[in-house]
């Protein structure tokens, strides 16, 4: 029987051939043959439709929270001064007094920085101009006319109180100090000199004679003094240094975005390239790795068979710890460390050779897709700013709900349409007013004002944490979201690459916008149902990070080990998650089934491949790593000698600044998401071709029926080959 007739014999034997009987194992049945699939499958459902309308339920109570905060919210009293009474200065009541004076503002700043969290303990009124002078109120020498800061509702002239009884009431302020306004603040003006000038805290407060005394009369000292106005001259160098580095990035911004888009260029390049230089980078790193330690093991025991018969030894101490080791014995430890270590190494490289010579042929083929559907690198932009407009959002209604209550303080503050003529509170109107919102439970006349007032400020002050709570958890579903649809899409074309058997030719046309179009389509439930879980353990996280802030300074170990333990535990939890929801996003978009069933199938296939899956991410992990770390250097190093005029032909056109380290800064973070938006994508591409390998190893047994669609280089590796039908001319 000659060739041909030999090669027609097991064609024919290939085509008739029953099909095996597939045992299930353990971690389920493997796949088997679908002649029906060749690819993300087009003809599909609507999946988790019920999670998408919970979706969209939530998304509808979003804005309702959000036209709450815009409606009721006012972010000017988060900046703006507010005084004691909790009146904007220069509004309503106050107008005409744009500033803020602080009653004690030495008190104020010996809080430290918590002053900026916690808020001034002091007295604060709106004024029309800072103070022009220093002075302090003596109750022995000063006259009630001598007060000039008071509070708005009291009259120091008609008073019956002694000037003694007013400080210690904190009716009117017991000094103040030579100020100039910042931000509608009044600071004094020996801090500012200090900034500008430079000039010593300590002695522009001798010099300028700026005494102060607290409430009861009692004089600070010099040194106390210092403590509490040094961190408003902390804040003031702040706000200097900002102001500085603005006006560099204003100056440099074109040059900060030629160095971004250099640094995507070169990640653009080295991500083409990977095809080639992958399996050298990996190679190279376990040899070195090998050799490193091979080396570490030969030259300590040398060192140790030296040393042996010797008594050579040294000291160290640390703080009241003495030790006294022998030179020979440590030799000895480093040596049999550094030998197990290489001992490890070798078996590991021994038993993984094939398995991570797959892992190098699967990064080569994912460079191959990334180089063959250059848009899917473009793909990482639209969520990012995605996200970034969700935590915008987030972030602008939680300003806007943390101003509502004061904001309703400062409407009724500063209206006189709540007020009799007298000044006293109209509560009818007050109620009218609120119960739009609160509902029939404010109109509940029985109640006195001051119960009125109590009941009203309690249920808002409810409403507004619940309602940033549910912000919140909305910012995470709606971040989780985004993500999952940008894993979605990408894994959409490239399964659409790795099915098409012959490469490029059977690629779909637009196989990104067709995955997103699935996405929408079919499976936008099955995204939010994913990021719903990840949300949901995220804030069990926050809440956890908020029980450990709480247990801080408390006497409780036990306690505070549960709770480390169980941060631990979800924060595994969550990564572990993250990991089965991607694998469960790749096979929604290659068969179109729902989340769970997804989620499952993916975890039956990942265990039944465990170590392809551990070596497979591991070195993709390595490779990402180091490929991150070449292009942040290579914009870091770019941007540190541009700056710096360290390139002569390009010295004319660097800017002079106050800080050269800025746009450094600048580009090489911005370097750094750009390089993770780029490999985020190769990352994708990898796990997404590897999960369809997977897949076709099940699947497929390269016969001319059930052909493999994996490339020739992991066929080879894997000693499997496609048999030919006589018909076909092609070797595949």
């Amino acid at each position: 029987m000659g060739k041909k007739e030999k090669r027609d014999q097991r064609y024919r034997e290939s085509m008739t051939e029953s099909e095996p009987v597939v045992k299930e194992t353990e971690y389920g049945k493997p796949l088997t043959y679908d002649k029906n699939f060749k690819g993300p499958i087009k003809d599909r459902s609507c999946t988790d439709i019920i999670c998408c309308l919970l979706f969209l339920i939530f998304i509808v109570g979003l804005v309702v929270v959000a036209f709450f905060a815009f409606k009721y919210g006012d972010p000017r009293l988060l900046v703006y001064p507010v005084n004691s009474n909790n009146e904007i200065c220069g509004y309503g009541n106050q107008l005409g007094k744009p500033y803020l004076l602080f009653f004690d503002l030495v008190a104020c700043g010996r809080m430290g920085m918590g002053v900026f969290v916690t808020g001034c303990p002091t007295p604060q009124i709106c004024v029309a101009a800072c103070p022009t002078e220093n002075k302090v109120i003596v109750s022995l020498t000063d006259t009630v006319n001598d007060l000039k800061y008071c509070k708005d509702d009291f009259d120091a002239a008609s008073s019956s109180k002694t000037v003694e009884n007013i400080l210690k009431d904190e009716d009117c302020a017991a000094y103040w100090f030579k100020s100039q306004p910042l931000i509608n603040r009044c600071v004094p003006s020996f801090l500012i000199d200090v900034l500008e000038k430079g000039k010593n805290l300590a002695t522009e407060i001798s010099n300028s004679n700026a005494n102060a005394t607290d409430a009861n009369g009692n004089p600070y000292n010099s040194a106390v003094m210092e403590g509490g106005l040094s961190v408003y001259g902390t804040f003031l160098k702040a706000k200097e240094y900002g102001e500085k580095i603005i006006e560099d990035v204003v100056t440099a911004w074109w040059m900060i975005l030629i160095g971004l888009i250099l640094a995507m260029i070169f990640a653009l390049i080295w991500i083409i390239i990977m095809r080639w230089i992958a399996g050298f980078m990996v190679w190279f790193t376990i040899l070195a790795f090998i050799s490193l330690f091979g080396f570490s093991t030969g030259w300590t025991l040398y060192q140790y068979y030296q040393l042996k018969d010797t008594d050579q030894s040294f000291h160290i101490q640390f703080s009241v710890i003495q030790m006294t080791m022998s030179k020979p014995k440590l030799f000895l430890a480093f040596g049999i460390i550094s030998g197990i270590i290489l001992l490890i190494a070798v078996l590991i490289l021994l038993f993984l050779c094939s398995r991570i010579r797959i892992a190098v042929s699967l990064i080569k083929e994912g460079s191959r897709a990334v180089g063959t559907m250059m848009f899917t690198l473009i793909c990482p932009i639209f969520p990012f700013f995605l996200q970034i407009v969700v935590i915008g959002f987030w972030l602008t209604v939680a300003v806007f709900l943390a101003s509502t209550g004061r904001n309703q303080s400062f409407e009724f503050n500063n209206s006189s349409n709540y007020k009799y003529p007298n000044g006293t509170y109209d509560y009818d109107k007050i109620k009218g007013a609120t119960s739009q919102f609160f509902g029939q439970a404010c109109d509940n006349t029985s109640l006195s004002a001051s119960e009125f007032c109590s009941f009203l400020k309690n249920q808002e002050e409810n409403f507004v944490l619940y309602s940033q709570i549910f912000n919140l958890f909305m910012m995470f579903w709606l971040v989780n979201f985004v993500v999952a649809l940008g894993q979605m899409t990408l894994a959409g074309a490239f399964a659409s690459y790795y099915w098409a058997f012959e490469k490029p030719k059977d690629i779909p046309a637009f196989p990104i916008l067709s995955s997103l179009w699935r996405c929408f389509r079919y499976h936008l439930g099955s995204l939010a149902f994913g990021a719903l879980i990840i949300a949901i353990v995220q804030m069990i996280r926050l809440l956890l990070e908020y029980v450990d802030a709480k247990l801080k300074g408390k006497e409780n170990p036990v306690a505070k080990f549960f709770v480390k333990c169980l941060k631990c535990c979800f924060w595994c939890l969550e990564k572990f998650l993250k990991f089965l929801n991607k694998n469960a996003y790749i096979l929604i978009a290659a068969h179109g089934k729902n989340f769970c069933t997804s989620a499952k199938n993916a975890f039956m296939l990942i265990m039944r491949n465990i170590v392809r899956v551990v070596v497979i991410d591991k070195v993709t992990d390595f490779l990402l790593l180091i490929s991150k770390l070449v292009v942040v250097a290579f914009a870091a190093a770019s941007s540190y000698f541009f700056f710096d005029g360290r390139i002569e032909f390009l010295a004319s056109f660097t800017p002079s600044l106050n800080f050269y380290v800025v746009p450094i800064v600048l580009v090489t973070l911005g370097s750094y998401v750009i390089a993770s938006c780029f490999f985020s994508v190769y990352e994708m591409a990898v796990d997404t071709l590897f999960l369809c390998f997977l897949e076709d190893l099940e699947r497929n047994d390269g016969s001319a029926e059930k052909p493999y669609f994996m490339s020739k280089d992991l066929r080879k590796i894997l000693g499997k080959k496609n048999v030919i039908s006589p018909s076909d001319k092609k070797e595949f």
